[in-house]
């Protein structure tokens, strides 16, 4: 099968459910932006910052390195096996200690009354870390629909329980003047607890749907496998753990560098302006879900290289379509957040293009990937890491959540540039430069008359918003996509 077309395809897989998904998802960004006040908001941001690190220490790249390891080996039920051996061997010595120091912990977080909080995101992040091994083998096998199917599904449950918890408990409280079996279902006290417990629900069932293949390891534990798997996936557990330094740092930033009374507000109106971002953030997730496991898989053939250079054009050519048209129609994005988070607005398109230089930063991945150089990702991300948290400790105190913005694009921009750079040295790849650098512009610049001409009426603006994103199509089409679409 011609590979555009078999990506394509399995990234339509991935991205078609993924992205319904995503936006009833997204849907609770309106629910909880309009029900809980930004201080309430900031909260739950906080504490999912934190849950990002852990998930990333709960799995220490052992998904990566059974892409890699399975695509080399001829027994890939021993793979699977070890793989998921290892998760277990780490995961259950964790959770216990998670649960048993839950009241210091919660303590040391600044929410002691809260250790309930550190019990359910315990127990929430290891069903996930060992869901993480059996979800990787569908993308190996291109089970594309069982996957989406199985993420769409903790999607589902997850929003099914935001609504039961937070709008007909509450009305069925009511109505029942606080008496009856609602009265032992309901306290009226809560609110992001509701979030997080509907969380773990979903993450137990979906835990309980890939049960039958996360427990079938009749293929065993190879300890040599595990030791080249090991060495493999350890740099990737200090990229990731950078990796979320640069993605969610900046809300724990903000919650000790700007006054306690503005704080967890600022962090609710930045987290609910990162949402607006969803477009960008679900292609690049679709795209990786489908990139990463065609990547090794279509190593081997002698047309490789080029087509990973061709994949990358299209690909900026998609992320600055999302770009354009999400910036072009943000008043119809920010209906989606509560009115008091929409102060944040100004910072939706520098989040956007930071966004998408992390897109081009995970297609160049692929190079440090395949030549057996982790180490060098984990550079580039530490690098990052370091560079988010100087900037954000400069910026912050002075332009506040603008200040994380900011750190974000210029992180983000770093982490791409020397990738370009060392992966042309290390394993070079035929990149057109002169496209991915003339589409990000186009879009910038496209981005101007809406922004600078003072148009009478919001009518107008649309309609000079939709030309301008038909005039992009018809330039990407007639430059570009013309070709592998008769391809």
């Amino acid at each position: 099968m011609n590979p555009f077309k078999k990506l394509l395809g399995q990234t339509a897989i991935y991205g078609l459910p993924s992205i319904l998904g995503r936006f009833l998802n997204y849907c609770l960004v309106f629910l909880h932006t309009n029900i809980f006040v930004t201080s309430n908001y900031g909260v739950q941001n906080y504490f999912y910052a934190i849950a990002a690190f852990m998930a990333v220490v709960l799995t220490y790249g052992m998904e990566t390195a059974y892409f890699r390891y399975t695509s080399l080996a001829d027994d890939k039920d021993r793979v699977f096996s070890t793989a998921q051996y290892s998760l277990y061997f780490t995961t259950i010595p964790i959770l216990a200690l998670l649960l048993i120091f839950a009241p210091n912990i919660a303590a040391f977080l600044g929410y002691p009354n809260n250790a309930d909080y550190v019990v359910w995101f315990a127990l929430m992040l290891s069903f996930d870390a060992l869901c993480a091994i059996p979800f990787a083998r569908l993308r190996v096998q291109n089970k594309a629909l069982k996957f989406a199917s199985l993420k769409f599904f903790n999607i589902v449950v997850n929003i099914a329980f935001n609504l039961i918890f937070l709008l007909w408990f509450p009305t069925w409280y009511a109505n029942a003047g606080g008496q009856g079996i609602i009265a032992l279902l309901y306290n009226p006290q809560w609110n992001v607890e509701y979030v997080f417990l509907a969380n773990l629900i979903a993450s137990t069932l979906t835990f309980i749907m890939l049960l039958p293949s996360a427990i079938n390891l009749k293929a065993g534990f190879d300890k040599e496998l595990w030791k080249q798997m090991f060495i493999y996936a350890f740099p990737l557990l200090f990229f990731g753990m950078a990796g979320i330094v640069n993605e969610t740092f900046d809300r724990i930033l903000l919650r000790y560098l700007l006054p306690s009374d503005i704080a967890e507000a600022q962090i609710g109106i930045y987290g609910a302006c990162y949402k607006i971002s969803i477009l960008m953030t679900i292609f690049i997730q679709a795209y990786k879900y489908a990139a990463e496991p065609f990547f090794f898989s279509y190593s081997k053939e002698k047309d490789a290289k080029q087509t990973y250079a061709d994949l990358m054009t299209y690909f900026v050519i998609a992320t600055s379509f999302i770009f354009l048209a999400t910036t072009l129609f943000m008043d119809v994005a920010l209906l989606m957040i509560g009115k008091d988070f929409r102060e944040g607005k100004e910072i939706i398109p520098i989040l956007l293009m930071a966004n998408l230089f992390l897109g081009v930063f995970y297609n160049l991945s692929i190079w440090y990937k395949l030549s057996n150089q982790t180490k060098y990702g984990a550079y580039i991300a530490i690098a990052g890491a370091v560079v988010t948290i100087a900037a954000n400790l400069i910026l912050i105190p002075r332009m506040g959540y603008q200040g994380s913005a900011w750190a974000t694009f210029i992180c983000y921009a770093m982490m791409m540039l020397v990738s370009f750079v060392l992966g042309h040295k290390y394993y070079p790849i035929p990149y057109n430069y002169k496209r991915l650098l003339f589409y990000p512009a186009l879009a910038v610049m496209f981005c101007l008359p809406t922004a600078l001409l003072p148009l009478p009426s919001l009518a107008l603006k649309y309609a000079l918003a939709a030309i301008i994103v038909v005039i992009y199509c018809v330039v990407a089409y007639s430059c570009d996509l013309k070709k592998v679409i008769r391809r």
